[in-house]
This record gives structure tokens, sequence and C-alpha cells, in this order.
């Protein structure tokens, strides 16, 4: 087995009688990217949230690995990067704050994630809820990356940005699959996407 690596079979999700994910499959390992296709409703959220660890999976099986070690549950929320377009970060608080305080609560250093809002051109002192709805999404994937995560895990990872910003987003997303980080995206509709190893519809 790859040092890097996520798979999970037969994931199923309920939500009261709905019934959202039916045994979800698929695997993806170091430098690759596994694509999550599927019109809205058919469980990609949710699919990205089981993997994640922020909800429990009714049935099925989920492995990660991150350089060699096995993480339970609790450890793929602490150190999968997990960027979605609902995410919301403190309003009050400025692009340099939430970066400093996310960076603080992980344990790490808050540089790598500034220089990353640096890269977006994100105002450093504009608080979360003066920026535009492209701005918002520029600062998720500084919060999902700042961590140095090995695992990525992209629920509409374009969503809202402006050519500019999907360009340095696209680079990032290249740079971590380049450094044998993996990563999985969700979108409704098929995206083009570096190294993608592996397709998954939950149409079908």
């Amino acid at each position: 087995m790859c040092a890097t690596s996520l798979s999970f079979r037969g994931v199923s999700r309920r939500f009261g009688r709905v019934a959202v994910l039916r045994g979800a499959a698929g695997e993806v390992a170091g430098g690759g990217l596994l694509a999550v296709r599927g019109p809205n409703g058919s469980g990609k959220s949710t699919l990205l949230r089981c993997l994640a660890g922020l909800l429990a999976v009714e049935r099925g099986d989920i492995r990660a690995r991150e350089e060699g070690r096995e993480l339970d549950t609790a450890g793929r929320r602490r150190r999968i990067g997990f960027l979605a377009p609902d995410l919301a970060l403190y309003e009050e608080l400025s692009v340099a704050e939430n970066v400093e305080l996310f960076a603080r609560l992980r344990g790490v250093a808050p540089e790598p994630g500034l220089a990353i809002t640096r890269r977006f051109a994100l105002p450093a002192g504009r608080p979360w809820g003066a920026l535009s709805s492209g701005m918002r999404q520029r600062l998720r994937w500084a919060w999902a990356l700042l961590h140095a995560p090995r695992l990525l895990l992209l629920d509409e990872p374009f969503q809202n940005l402006d050519a500019e910003g999907e360009a340095t987003a696209r680079a990032l997303l290249d740079e971590h699959l380049a450094a044998g980080g993996l990563a999985v995206a969700a979108s409704p509709v098929t995206l083009p996407l570096p190294r993608i190893t592996g397709e998954l519809d939950l149409a079908r």
C-alpha cells in the first residue's frame, strides 16, 4: 500500500428516510486525484464529509494513510485539508487574523497559510464579512492548505473564482499533487483537472 492513500468501500449514508449515498467506492494514492461527479443532490458533499470524518457512515469502510501511518476518524478530521463552498470563517476577523487563529489551533506556523493568501492577492486586513464570494473562496483554499495536508478534499473547488483566482487554485492543486499529496475533487460538472487517476460518478 502507498505511503499516502485513501480508499473507501460500500459507503452509505441516510438522512431520515432519504438514502443519499448507496455503497460509494473509490481509491486514490499519493500524486493522484479522484474526480467525483454527479448532479445536485447525488451525495457528493455528503461523501466528502464522510471521508473527512465530519459525518459518520451508516455502512462501509474508509481507510486513510498519511506517510505510512493509518489515520482513524479523529486523525482524518485533524489532518485532511477540506474545502467546501459553505465553509464560513470568523466574520469580524481579518484575512490574516483568520489564518493566524486556525494556524494556532492546528499547532502550525501561520506563514505558509499567509503566503497562500498573498498568492491569491487577498487583502490581509479585510474582515471575512467584507469579502466578496470569490475572495472568500480564495481564503478557503488557504484555510484548507495551511497545515500542509497530504490528503485534500475539494468540494466545488473553483466555485465563484475569477480566471486569475482559478489559475492560482489550479497551480496550488498541481503543486500539492506533484509533491506526492492526493486529492478528491467533487463537482456537478466535468472539470479538466490535473493528474486524474480515478473517477466516480454518483449519478449511476
